[in-house]
């Protein structure tokens, strides 16, 4: 595992809850990144850890080689990968998410 992996593997599971995003939860600079904000919050997620890739290229690149997964939000809950803002989206409404948070 290079530098890059070993430092997001140590933020995945240095929280429960983490969400690499394009700006923060306060200012969001991309509209999936937005609304997986507002869904974790409608989910009653209290305690976020936010990852804005666009501060770190290397981490924005790194995370999609992560969890092979190529886009951006990616969520991930007591360390395991759950997805993007659709994915999120479908779980929030059939209510897997809030279990999942719970």
């Amino acid at each position: 595992m290079d530098a890059v992996q070993q430092r997001i593997d140590d933020i995945v599971k240095g929280h429960k809850v983490v969400l690499f995003m394009k700006g923060t939860a306060q200012f969001p600079q991309c509209g999936f990144s937005g609304r997986a904000v507002q869904v974790l919050k409608a989910a009653g997620a209290t305690d976020v850890a936010t990852v804005n890739v666009l501060e770190d290229e290397a981490i924005r690149q790194g995370i999609k080689a992560y969890a092979n997964w190529p886009t951006i939000p990616q969520l991930y809950i007591n360390g395991e990968f759950v997805g993007g803002s659709d994915i999120m989206m479908e779980m929030y409404e059939s209510g897997e998410l809030k279990a999942a948070l719970g």
